[in-house]
């Protein structure tokens, strides 16, 4: 080869590993308040695509109804039926919770509540004793109350709306626990801050939420129902039935530290205090779920360990991933697999997502992200009915019993007459979510 030939070839060879070594720019997108997020292919943020339809499939199989995945704000992926599904009203069940810490910090940010305010700074006069008016709204948020639970108990007067005034039940559950010492996941405990929120802020806990997060996101009144108990107070601990293309935008401004199309609706300083390990759990921050060493439920341990979530039963989820810039939202109900049966899937809830987590991980181009390997499931542990259940509780709704409030019954509460139950659920709502197109049934039209 003539020398001026060789030269040239050798100088063609460089320049195309000089070029090959650049950085390549991967799509970035703006969020949107409209009703359509923007779209990227895979390859463009940095993913594979056969990789990445791998882990949708493998979620859809499971159950999962609908699946939305954003890289960059991007969303770049989604499950079969998403279109036909992501506009209708789901359950989202105790993602509600997360949504109490948000709006929680829009107060707090405006200056309207302390998080270690005592609560009864904020009740009415005369409402509750002097120990559960002594509940700081950090412990509220922290799951820390101390109150006794009842999960199972809690949740089925919830369902039915049952309930004659969730604030003054809450005021009335026994202590199991002196406040702020022990972690144990509370329903009523949220029912209070929502309405602690409420008393705080001046207004209805539901137009607060509207006016200061829903409406810049652009999630109308019409898209959503979030259930009330028969005095008109919020179920803060569950029964939000939100379509997924909304919840994927809770996400997403999670996502953006709290900015939305450079519009400041929830301060970093929160976020960062939501989301920093609580000292009685190292899984859980303010009603949000996190994922550092040994945390595997609801955030799998196959997630990278910066993920954290808004979780609801039935595995309604939204996970945030700050290290890959990613945002997942799913929902469905359940499908998760066990060895131990239905025991099994109760207690140990994560083997869907470990494996899912797996399958999108294995779709990153950008960054080395390690294998985290194959899901190993815990033993079962012995099932204590009595953590779920409580026999007073139940029958404090009844106005019977230690557990019941002074001057509520099934019947009226502090004088006043009690609504029929689920006397505002909108039609073709059930357990699940919200279904059809009846006027007034919720969906995004």
């Amino acid at each position: 080869m003539a020398l001026p030939v060789m030269l040239l070839f050798f100088a063609c060879v460089v320049g195309v590993r000089a070029a090959a070594a650049e950085p390549v720019s991967e799509k970035e997108c703006t969020v949107s308040s409209g009703r359509v997020q923007e779209t990227a292919l895979p390859e463009e943020v940095g993913l594979d695509s056969v990789a990445l339809a791998r882990a949708v499939d493998f979620a859809a199989q499971r159950n999962r109804a609908t699946v939305q995945i954003f890289r960059h704000n991007c969303l770049v992926a989604t499950a079969p039926d998403n279109e036909q599904r992501a506009d209708t009203a789901w359950n989202l069940f105790s993602v509600a919770k997360s949504v109490v810490s948000m709006a929680t910090g829009v107060a707090y940010d405006e200056g309207k509540l302390g998080l270690d305010d005592a609560i009864g700074r904020y009740l009415p006069v005369g409402v509750g004793d002097e120990a559960h008016r002594g509940l700081t709204i950090r412990q509220l948020l922290t799951e820390t109350s101390g109150l006794r639970s009842a999960t199972v108990s809690e949740g089925v007067t919830g369902l039915t709306q049952l309930d004659p005034d969730v604030v003054r039940q809450a005021l009335a559950t026994p202590f199991a626990y002196r406040p702020g010492t022990v972690y144990e996941y509370n329903q009523r405990a949220v029912d209070l801050l929502s309405y602690v929120v409420e008393r705080a802020v001046g207004q209805p806990f539901q137009s607060y939420v509207q006016e200061k997060l829903f409406d810049p996101l652009g999630i109308l009144k019409t898209d959503f129902y979030w259930a009330r108990d028969r005095s008109g107070n919020t179920y803060g601990y569950s029964y939000l039935y939100m379509p997924p293309n909304d919840l994927s935008k809770l996400g997403l401004l999670l996502s953006m530290k709290g900015s939305w199309n450079g519009t400041r609706l929830l301060s970093e300083n929160y976020l960062r205090q939501a989301l920093t390990p609580s000292e009685k759990n190292p899984c859980y921050g303010f009603l949000f779920w996190l994922n550092p060493p040994s945390c595997d439920d609801p955030v799998p341990s196959g997630a990278p360990e910066d993920t954290f979530a808004m979780s609801g039963f039935g595995l309604q989820n939204a996970f945030v991933v700050p290290s890959l810039d990613m945002v997942i939202t799913w929902t469905g109900v359940l499908g998760n697999y066990s060895n131990y049966g239905v025991l099994g899937v109760i207690q140990n809830s994560s083997e869907l997502t470990h494996n899912f987590f797996r399958d999108l991980l294995a779709a990153v181009r950008d960054v080395e992200v390690a294998d985290p390997g194959p899901y190993v499931e815990l033993p079962i542990r012995s099932l204590d009915p009595g953590q779920y259940t409580d026999l007073d509780i139940t029958l404090g709704i009844l106005g019977i019993g230690p557990s019941a409030y002074p001057g509520c019954t099934v019947l009226d509460c502090n004088g006043q007459f009690l609504v029929p139950p689920l006397s505002d659920l909108p039609p073709g709502c059930v357990l699940i979510g919200c279904f059809g197109t009846a006027p007034g049934t919720p969906r995004i039209s």
